[in-house]
């Protein structure tokens, strides 16, 4: 049956969309229903594309007391997130072709959303041993990485660089010296303050040199994860200005949150990399605006109350973001003017989209995947924790005031969220 959403704002303008056997039929100003259609009225809503988050952690199997499949792919479609990558770090790693075909299975089967998996770069993530890459990309890996460590031999990453683009994939890199980061957990500026250890951008700033060499030797299509100093984006910015192909994500939190909100020991502000410093932030804002910076990606790490107990010292890294992500990046770059919903929706939906080769997620065009977000944008309404659809409750952001609820969002044309 069809479906017709009538009275929908799209780019300014009240619109309709047709969707037909999943797929987007049309985009227009208004359409004749077939006899059977079903009307949905988007009456007083804005929509947009589904959005692609390529960085989430949903730690199923093996951590489930944190997340599942469900409770992350729930959390994704009320953030309006209709295709997420997951990363590799569960139990089992997904560093086999058995255990990946296994687990693009179990996201299939459980996944509300559209759910890509990554497969390790590296065996047990940590290891010298480069996995099999090119049957891993056989059998499904939307890239590699070893999210959450570094891969610290130069020797290492030059022979998965050649693997990766022998195949045509793409690396998603944690950037991490495990000599330099010697235990941190906060910048330096925030360390004697803090009374905590410091985490030098050092170490994500020297690795990311060393990768740069590596990508003008193998070609490889490289990104970059979770961007965190002023250095490394002019490392990109540089990089990009000699075509090598580089990708750049940052997360809502390093760009909304610096090392000198840490007020006090709050668990809450602990993630790696660790909040830096003003300039650092607004460095990142300002390669976002200017395109260094490619995406937005969540970096969704849900934690229990246990995980996050205690001192930044010794806690989880790691905030929840999959349905914090838009209203913080609506309110803070839409409504205050900085730019417009176009241009945020495209850091989340066309650029990751472009960057990952992700063609099952659509753009709101006809002919793409009716994957489609509705939201509110008038209504102003506070992040609360506790009616999050993750297990995770972990963010740093409980309390704010913000615009950009989603009220509905569908994944090939069907309903995966309704707040009414």
């Amino acid at each position: 049956m069809d479906k017709i959403i009538k009275n929908v704002i799209i780019d300014g303008q009240k619109s309709a969309i047709v969707i037909s056997d999943g797929k987007i039929a049309g985009v227009g100003r208004a359409f004749a229903a077939k006899p059977g259609s079903e009307i949905i009225d988007g009456k007083g809503m804005t929509a947009i594309p589904g959005l692609v988050d390529v960085h989430v952690h949903f730690r199923d199997p093996g951590l489930t007391e944190k997340e599942t499949i469900r409770t992350g792919s729930e959390a994704a479609a009320a953030g309006g997130f209709t295709t997420v990558l997951t990363m590799p770090n569960v139990l089992p790693v997904i560093d086999q072709v058995a255990t990946l075909e296994k687990q693009v299975a179990l996201n299939k089967e459980k996944g509300l959303v559209k759910v890509g998996q990554i497969a390790a770069i590296t065996d047990e993530l940590t290891t010298d041993r480069v996995t099999d890459i090119a049957a891993l990309k056989q059998a499904g890996a939307k890239a590699f990485s070893n999210d959450g460590h570094g891969v610290q031999e130069a020797k290492t990453m030059l022979e998965a660089m050649k693997a990766v683009a022998a195949v045509g994939g793409i690396m998603t890199v944690h950037l991490e010296d495990n000599g330099l980061a010697d235990g941190g957990v906060v910048d330096p500026a925030a360390s004697e303050r803090l009374g905590l250890p410091g985490l030098t951008a050092l170490s994500e700033t020297t690795q990311l040199a060393r990768d740069i060499e590596l990508v003008r030797a193998t070609g490889c299509r490289y990104h970059v994860a979770h961007v965190s100093s002023q250095q490394s984006v002019e490392l990109i910015r540089q990089a990009k200005k000699e075509g090598l192909p580089i990708t750049a994500e940052v997360s809502p939190h390093h760009l909304f949150l610096d090392e000198s909100m840490i007020q006090g020991d709050d668990t809450n502000f602990k993630m790696n990399p660790p909040l830096r410093t003003k300039e650092d932030r607004y460095a990142l804002i300002a390669g976002l605006l200017d395109g260094t910076i490619d995406m937005i990606a969540s970096d969704h790490a849900p934690h229990t109350e246990e995980d996050k107990a205690g001192s930044i010292a010794d806690c989880a890294f790691g905030i929840v973001g999959l349905e914090t992500t838009l209203p913080l990046v609506y309110e803070r770059f839409v409504a205050s003017g900085l730019v417009d919903l176009k241009t945020a929706v495209s850091w989340l939906n066309k650029k990751p989209i472009e960057g990952f080769a992700l063609n099952e997620a659509g753009q709101l065009r006809a002919g793409d995947a009716a994957d489609i977000v509705l939201l509110d944008v008038e209504q102003a309404f506070q992040i609360n924790p506790e009616s999050f659809h993750s297990k995770g409750k972990n963010t740093p952001f409980a309390g704010e005031e913000v615009h950009g609820l989603v009220m509905k969002t569908f994944v090939d044309g069907q309903l995966v969220f309704s707040k009414e």
